[in-house]
């Protein structure tokens, strides 16, 4: 699995496995965040398959599906609160890890959001979710 450290307490990826989940709580993980509506591919998991494995993992789990077409969607102020929660690490998770992405750097506080920004594209990833949503 290859994940993508943005702060100290948050790592975004894409799609996950069931199996993986056990792995994410042992990494340090407290939260478990899914950003995919189901069914977005064919041979995806299920959220309801996640999230039963994250129970099992003793992860908190959250479905906060985020599509192109309703970027961001109502929750960001929740995700938001997530991110900052210093005492429950987040690992999110969406088809390639771009979406979660978008979402935290369009999260950030005015003057945060370049340096996020900046994080973002160093890493790889394409703002271009969250520059048409400023």
């Amino acid at each position: 699995m290859h994940s993508y450290k943005l702060t100290d307490t948050l790592a975004v990826a894409g799609q996950i496995s069931v199996d993986m989940v056990a792995d994410i709580a042992a990494a340090g993980y407290r939260v478990l965040l899914n950003n995919r509506p189901d069914g977005e591919d064919n041979g995806q998991p299920s959220s309801a398959e996640i999230a039963e494995a994250a129970e099992a993992a003793g992860l908190e789990y959250h479905h906060i599906p985020v599509t192109a077409m309703n970027f961001p969607g109502e929750h960001l102020g929740e995700m938001a609160d997530l991110f900052d929660d210093e005492q429950r690490p987040v690992f999110a998770f969406c088809r390639t890890g771009t979406r979660c992405t978008n979402l935290w750097v369009l999260s950030r506080d005015d003057s945060e959001r370049e340096q996020a920004a900046q994080l973002a594209r160093s890493i790889g990833f394409d703002l271009s979710m969250a520059a048409r949503a400023l």
